[in-house]
C-alpha cells in the first residue's frame, strides 16, 4: 500500500501554469506535489505558439482594452526570469525570438495609422525595414510594413523541461484521482490509491479540470472550450518568421511562429483568424488548402512545393464567459481548500501563480514542517505536435 503523503499544496495539472506555480511555491518554502495524468506540458502548453503577449494584438482598433492592460507587464516578467534574475530562474530556456512582429500587407497599411499613434501601443512598437525585417520577409517583392513588438517567443519544450527540473522530487504520474474526505470535508486527494493530504489543492489541468470537478461532485466554476484548427508546415524553404499578419478586422489574419524540428528543419505553426471560427469548421485538407492559398498570396517568393502539411485541433480551456468571449486575465475560484483556475493564456502563467499565492496569504497558509517525499513515479515529457504529426 503506498504511503500517505502530507504536503502544503497539491497541484493537479502539469502544464506551464501548474509547473510555474509549483516552482514559485517551492521557492517560497512550501512543500508541493504536482500530479499529471498524461505528459508534462502535453496539453495546451505544447500546442501553444510560445508568444509572450504584451497586449498589442488586443488593441488593434487603437483602444486600450482590459486584455491589453492586464497582460502588458508579462513580457518584462518573463524576460527577467529568462535572464535568471526574475521570480524564477529560467536561464537556459531557449528564446526563439527576441521580438514578435506586426506585419501589414501593403493594401491595408493606411488603416493602421491611428493604431500606431494610439496610447495603447506607444512605446511598445517600432517600425523595421531592410535587414531588420524577419528573414522570411527580406525579399524585394515584399511591399508591406512591419512593426517590432516588445514581446518575445519562447521554445515551450525547453521551458517545460526547465520548470520540471525546478519541481525536484515533487512530480507524480497519476491516473485515477479521487477526493479524500474527512467528515465530509475535502482534505486531499487519492491518486492511484495513494493518499495525499494538503493544506490547499489547486486544479490547473486545463481542459481536464471539468472532469476533475465532476469527480469531486462540483459543477462550478464552469468551463468553456474555444476551439482552434491550427496548421503545421515543415520544409527546407521556410525561414524564421514570428509575426501577426494583419487583416482588416480586430484579429490577426494569420499568426506565424517558427519552431525547430528534431531533424533541423524549421516548422511554421499557423494560427490567428485562419484557425478560428471558419477554420474550425473546415476539414483538414480544406484547412491546408486555405493556408497554402493565404501564404501564396502573402509570401509568393517562398517555395511551398516541398513543404509537408498537417493540422492540429486545439481546445482552449477557460472559465465560462458570456458569449464564449476570451477572458482578459488568469482566473481563480476558491471553495474551502480547493482552488480552481485557468491561466487562459501561456503568457499569463505568472498572473495565475500570483492569484494562488495571494489566496494562500489571505488565508494565512504558511509552509508547514517538511518531510522527505518517497520515490514517486514521474510523468514523461510532452512532445511538440509537429514531432508527432510530421516525419
Amino acid at each position: 500500500m503506498p504511503s500517505v503523503i502530507s504536503t502544503d499544496v497539491l497541484i493537479v495539472g502539469a502544464g506551464v501554469a501548474g509547473l510555474w506555480l509549483n516552482a514559485r511555491l517551492r521557492r517560497q518554502g512550501f512543500s508541493t506535489v504536482l500530479v499529471e495524468s498524461a505528459s508534462l506540458g502535453g496539453g495546451q502548453s505544447m500546442k501553444s505558439q510560445g508568444i509572450i503577449h504584451g497586449g498589442a494584438k488586443y488593441a488593434l482598433h487603437g483602444a486600450l482594452t482590459g486584455a491589453s492592460e492586464a497582460i502588458a507587464d508579462m513580457p518584462r516578467r518573463w524576460r527577467e526570469a529568462l535572464a535568471g534574475d526574475g521570480e524564477l530562474d529560467l536561464s537556459g530556456v531557449r528564446l526563439l525570438s527576441e521580438a514578435h512582429y506586426l506585419w501589414s500587407p501593403g493594401t491595408i497599411a493606411g488603416n493602421l495609422t491611428s493604431f500606431f499613434a494610439s496610447k495603447a501601443v506607444r512605446g511598445r512598437v517600432d517600425q523595421v525595414k531592410g535587414d531588420q525585417l524577419p528573414p522570411a520577409l527580406q525579399d524585394k517583392r515584399f511591399k508591406g510594413k512591419v512593426y517590432r513588438l516588445a514581446e518575445l517567443v519562447i521554445d515551450v519544450p525547453s521551458l517545460v523541461q526547465r520548470l520540471a527540473d525546478l519541481a525536484g522530487d515533487g512530480l507524480l504520474a497519476g491516473q485515477k484521482i479521487e477526493p479524500l474526505l474527512e467528515g465530509g470535508v475535502l482534505v486531499g486527494l487519492k491518486v492511484d490509491e495513494r493518499e495525499i493530504r494538503a493544506q490547499r489543492i489547486v486544479l490547473s489541468a486545463g481542459a481536464g479540470t471539468a472532469a476533475l470537478l465532476q469527480a469531486l461532485g462540483l459543477s462550478q466554476p464552469a468551463m468553456q472550450r474555444r476551439p482552434l484548427h491550427m496548421i503545421i508546415a515543415k520544409g527546407p524553404s521556410l525561414k524564421p518568421l514570428y509575426a501577426h499578419c494583419l487583416g482588416g478586422g480586430t484579429k490577426p489574419r494569420i499568426t506565424v511562429t517558427t519552431h525547430p524540428a528534431a531533424d533541423g528543419q524549421w516548422v511554421w505553426y499557423l494560427g490567428g483568424d485562419i484557425a478560428e471560427t471558419d477554420g474550425v469548421a473546415r476539414e483538414p485538407a480544406e484547412q491546408i488548402a486555405t493556408a497554402q492559398k493565404e501564404l501564396g498570396q502573402l509570401l509568393p517568393w517562398i517555395d511551398l512545393s516541398t513543404v509537408q502539411w498537417a493540422t492540429l485541433r486545439v481546445d482552449r480551456a477557460e472559465p465560462l464567459q458570456t458569449g464564449l468571449t476570451r477572458p482578459d486575465n488568469a482566473f481563480l475560484a476558491e471553495e474551502g481548500r480547493l482552488l480552481v483556475g485557468w491561466p487562459t493564456k501561456l503568457a499569463l502563467a505568472p498572473d495565475f501563480a500570483d492569484r494562488v499565492i495571494a489566496s494562500l496569504e489571505h488565508d494565512g497558509i504558511r509552509p508547514g514542517p517538511t518531510s522527505e517525499l518517497p520515490p514517486l513515479p514521474k510523468p514523461p515529457m510532452g512532445v511538440p505536435a509537429w514531432e508527432q504529426l510530421l516525419p
